[in-house]
């Protein structure tokens, strides 16, 4: 909790237990921090989450299976730079109502794009020392070498866990992933 600069009072879950467990339980209500989570049977309710997992998680990490130390390794490297070229140099747009459009179509609104980081400061929670170090850290990051560190250790994820993962999806199913060298569709039998 170190690293983030206020106080966290929530979590959000779906309804899997791979993260929600007895000691995450512990941990959060020795913090006060509350969860929610989605209700039983009701998609619509982990939108919002797996709309996160597709958009960090599988962009950043892919689909493939990391379960050796040296994998963990590599993942452990690469989340605090996603973290950095996500909050401090990537603006989101939030949405703050409906409105209508030409045709009187009910249409979402948005807001200005802004960065994690600029939201934050916007909304005057900081003191002014964790201010002034939060600016200084964005302003010191060169989002070329970021996406360079970042495409770097992905292409060492994909070497360490691609082999292994094909294996076991095509043990599942057996015809069902082409294998793909130079150019030339070789299905697999």
């Amino acid at each position: 909790m170190q690293t983030i600069p206020f106080a966290v009072t929530g979590l959000d879950f779906d309804n899997g237990s791979e993260l929600l467990n007895h000691a995450v339980i512990s941990w959060a209500a020795d913090r006060q921090i509350f969860f929610t989570r989605s209700r039983p049977y009701k998609k619509n309710d982990q939108a919002t989450i797996e709309s996160k997992n597709n958009h960090l998680v599988r962009r950043y990490g892919f689909y493939y299976r990391y379960d050796t130390a040296e994998e963990r390794k590599v993942l452990g490297r690469l989340w605090p730079l996603v973290n950095d070229r996500l909050n401090y140099l990537t603006p989101t747009k939030k949405p703050i109502g409906y409105g209508q459009d030409r045709h009187g179509h009910r249409t979402r609104l948005y807001d200005m794009p802004a960065t994690p980081l600029d939201r934050l400061l916007s909304a005057q929670v900081l003191s002014p020392q964790q201010e002034a170090e939060l600016t200084t850290y964005r302003d010191s990051l060169n989002p070329a070498d970021l996406a360079r560190r970042i495409a770097d250790l992905q292409e060492r994820l994909l070497v360490l866990a691609k082999d292994k993962t094909e294996q076991l999806y095509l043990a599942s199913f057996p015809s069902a992933l082409p294998d793909v060298r130079c150019g030339i569709r070789v299905q697999a039998s």
